[in-house]
C-alpha cells in the first residue's frame, strides 16, 4: 500500500460498495484522525446500501464511507485538538458533528442543529482503516471498555435519551415493543430505571429469550402462534396482567405503524408513550384522540442522544449494560457488503454485527 493511503469501503450507489485504496484524511487544527478498531453495521447502513434511504450528502447519493457507530486509536491530534488529544488515546466518536454555534445549539437543542456532519451519513465514516472526527465529538473510552463493546456508545446513547423521556418511577408497569439491539438496550435501562414490571414485545424467539436474561419480567411473541409466548391480543394480554389499569409506560423501538398505534391502545391513564422507531416519510399514526385526552395521556418523540454520552459511557463501564452480548456477529473490513447483506436477511439470527478492520 502507498504511503498516506488506506483501504476502505466506498459506497458509490445502491448495491455499489468498493473495498478500494484511498486517501488517509487529512486533519484540520480542530479534528483528530484515528485508527478505527471497531465500527457497528446500524439499520440505517443497510437502507443506504440497498436504495431505501438516501445520504444526507449534497446529492443525496455516494461515494461516501458509511459507518457511524466506531471507535478508535488516536494516531495524531490537529494544533488546538491536541490540547485534549494524545496519540494513543482510545477513543469513540459521537457521528453527529455539531457546530455548536447556531441559535438552536445555543438553546442545548443540539440534536436538532441544523449545519451538523455526520459521520457515515454526509461525510465519512468508519467503514476505513482511518477516519477524523472533530474534537468536540470525540470522547475518550473508559480503559475498561473494550473497542468492541464502544461501538455501541452510539445507539446505547440514542435508548438513554428515549428511556429519558419515558420518565419513570419506581414500580410502573412497562412496555417495550421490538425487541432489536436497541430494543434490548432499553430492555435493561427501563429496567435498571425502576420498573416494577417490564414487558417485551417482539415477532422472533430468540431475541425475546434474551430479552429475558437481561431483565424482562414478560416476554410477548404477538406473530408466531407456535412460540410459547404466543400472545394472540395485545391489549387484552396488557388488560389482564394490570387488572384493567393498562401500562404506565410504553416505548416503540420499531417504526412500525402498527406498533406505535398499539402502544395507545394498552396505555392507561396519566400514560407516557415514546416514539422512537423511524417510520416510513409518508405513514401516519392514528390517534384516539378522545380516550387520549380523558386519560391525560402524553405522547413523546425521540430523535437522536442529546447530551447522553457521559451516562452511557458511566454505564458500559460499570457494567451496568450489557451490550457485549448483542454483538452476535463480527466482519472484516473487506467483507463488509457480505455483513451488510447477512444481516438483512438475518443470517444467523443476528443482532449486532462489528466490523473490525
Amino acid at each position: 500500500m502507498a504511503k498516506n493511503k488506506m483501504m476502505a469501503q466506498v459506497f458509490y450507489e445502491p448495491r455499489k460498495m468498493v473495498y478500494e485504496e484511498v486517501d488517509i484524511p487529512e486533519i484540520a487544527d480542530d479534528e483528530v484522525l484515528i485508527r478505527v478498531k471497531a465500527c457497528g453495521i446500524c439499520g440505517s447502513d443497510i437502507a443506504y446500501y440497498f436504495g431505501d434511504s438516501p445520504l444526507e450528502t449534497a446529492t443525496g447519493k455516494g461515494p461516501l464511507i458509511l459507518g457511524h457507530e466506531f471507535t478508535g486509536q488516536v494516531v495524531e491530534a490537529g494544533q488546538v485538538a491536541e490540547t485534549l488529544f494524545q496519540k494513543g488515546d482510545r477513543v469513540v466518536l459521537d457521528p453527529l458533528q455539531y457546530c455548536y454555534s447556531c441559535d438552536i445549539c445555543s438553546k442545548g437543542q443540539i440534536n436538532l442543529c441544523e449545519n451538523k456532519a455526520v459521520l457515515g451519513v454526509s461525510v465519512n465514516g468508519g467503514f476505513a482503516e482511518y477516519a477524523k472526527s472533530k474534537m468536540t465529538s470525540t470522547v475518550k473510552l473508559p480503559k475498561n471498555v473494550s473497542y468492541g463493546d464502544g461501538a455501541l456508545t452510539e445507539p446505547l446513547a440514542c435508548a438513554f435519551y428515549a428511556v429519558k423521556n419515558l420518565q419513570i418511577e419506581p414500580g410502573m408497569f412497562c412496555v417495550i415493543i421490538g425487541p432489536g439491539p436497541i430494543g434490548l438496550m432499553m430492555t435493561q435501562l427501563v429496567k435498571s430505571s425502576g420498573a416494577g414490571t417490564l414487558v417485551l414485545v417482539g415477532t422472533r424467539d430468540y431475541r425475546l429469550k434474551l430479552g429475558k436474561k437481561l431483565g424482562a419480567d414478560i416476554v410477548l411473541n404477538t406473530k408466531d402462534k407456535k412460540s410459547p409466548y404466543y400472545c394472540r391480543n395485545l391489549k387484552k394480554e396488557i388488560e389482564k396482567l394490570t387488572d384493567g389499569m393498562f401500562a404506565d409506560r410504553c416505548i416503540t423501538s420499531t417504526g412500525s405503524v402498527k406498533a406505535m398505534e398499539a402502544a395507545l391502545d394498552i396505555t392507561g391513564r396519566r400514560s407516557v408513550v415514546v416514539y422512537f422507531g423511524l417510520p416510513g416519510a409518508k405513514d401516519y399514526v392514528r390517534v384516539p384522540a378522545l380516550q387520549s385526552i380523558f386519560w391525560d395521556k402524553t405522547i413523546r418523540f425521540s430523535w437522536l442522544a442529546p447530551l447522553t454520552w457521559p451516562s452511557s459511557l458511566q454505564a458500559l463501564s460499570t457494567k451496568l449494560i450489557d451490550v457485549h452480548s448483542l454483538a452476535t456477529h463480527t466482519y472484516d473490513l473487506k467483507d463488509v457488503v457480505k455483513g451488510l447483506t447477512e444481516v438483512k436477511a438475518r443470517k444467523g439470527n443476528p443482532l449486532k454485527a462489528l466490523v473490525k478492520p
